[in-house]
């Protein structure tokens, strides 16, 4: 008897925005477009989900609607906003995003480095004000940067820093010798022992219990005031309470940011307009051609999933992120 095939929903910001590529499964896999409002009715006899719209949060009220989902697949790398406690808790598996935007983040990262040293986005306001006004620069070769994160992220930014002669060190969930990227790791709960003689602090955490409010005022006191903090990770590891009052006492030199707690930035944060700060809308990652990517890593797990083949990416729903051996964050 010919078995069933296994039933996808795939929930979108609309249902006219389905993921590409969908249609090279079309004869394994039934799909089920739904946007939030329609998830309920979409999960009854859904094996499998993928949150094509990442940021939703329509899961958690549509849980008690699934019966016999096994497989959910979220196109980003963080998982915060999915892993509730009844789905943490379930046998269901979940694998993300891991890997695609980690080259795009890292140049994002370089790129924010390099603005700071070379004055870029001062000399851009002078510009705008037809001001000649010279000045001198930094040099990023032997200047110091702890990134906090020692996942694939992580990594990659400090494998393009190291390519431009930053010296780079990491802050992970453990302390260690030997890392193959960063050499010497820190324990992250103890980032102010270690901030003091950092040029950047570039954060590259996942939002995890032990992330949240990580880089507060006793690590903003402790590095030097020409600092300057990068932010690629999520918002709410950063108090931004305790960032602006640094920033605006002259405590750091800055700060180039892409994650906030409320996103889009509200109107009214003092971010917008604290001493040295750059905003940008949650998009280190988003190069040209990013959904074509997201969307084809999927497909490619989906396959392995039809076909019985281990799964990638597959999410510790404990921790919060994929977690692999010399890559732990």
């Amino acid at each position: 008897m010919t078995q069933p095939r296994p039933v996808v929903a795939v929930l979108c910001a609309q249902t006219d925005d389905a993921p590409p590529f969908l249609d090279e499964l079309a004869d394994r896999i039934d799909f089920r477009l739904t946007d939030a409002a329609g998830l309920a009715q979409a999960l009854p006899g859904a094996d499998g989900l993928f949150l094509w719209d990442f940021f939703s949060t329509a899961l958690r009220d549509a849980w008690g609607a699934r019966d016999r989902l096994r497989w959910i697949h979220v196109a980003a790398a963080g998982v915060d906003t999915l892993l509730f406690d009844d789905l943490r808790t379930s046998d269901v598996m979940v694998t993300n995003a891991h890997g695609t935007f980690d080259r795009p983040i890292a140049e994002y990262v370089l790129g924010a480095v390099l603005a700071h040293a070379k004055l870029v986005h001062e000399s851009h306001d002078l510009q705008r004000e037809r001001t000649w006004k010279h000045r001198e620069t930094r040099s990023v070769q032997g200047s110091r940067a702890l990134v906090v994160g020692t996942g694939g992220i992580g990594r990659e930014i400090a494998r393009l820093l190291t390519a431009v002669g930053v010296r780079v060190g990491g802050a992970g969930s453990r302390a260690r010798d030997g890392d193959p990227d960063f050499g010497a790791v820190v324990d992250s709960a103890e980032l102010a022992a270690h901030v003091g003689g950092v040029d950047y602090l570039i954060n590259a955490a996942p939002l995890t219990p032990a992330t949240a409010g990580l880089i507060d005022a006793a690590v903003l006191a402790a590095l030097p005031a020409h600092a300057h903090l990068v932010n690629i990770g999520r918002g709410p590891t950063v108090v931004e309470d305790d960032l602006v009052a640094a920033l605006r006492a002259g405590e750091l030199d800055g700060a180039t940011l892409d994650v906030f707690t409320t996103e889009p930035l509200p109107p009214e944060s003092p971010l917008w307009d604290a001493p040295g700060v750059v905003v940008t809308a949650h998009m280190s990652g988003d190069v040209l051609g990013w959904r074509d990517t997201l969307a084809r890593q999927f497909v490619d797990n989906a396959r392995r999933w039809v076909d019985g083949a281990p799964l990638a990416n597959v999410v510790d729903k404990e921790r919060g992120y994929v977690h692999k051996e010399g890559g732990v964050r």
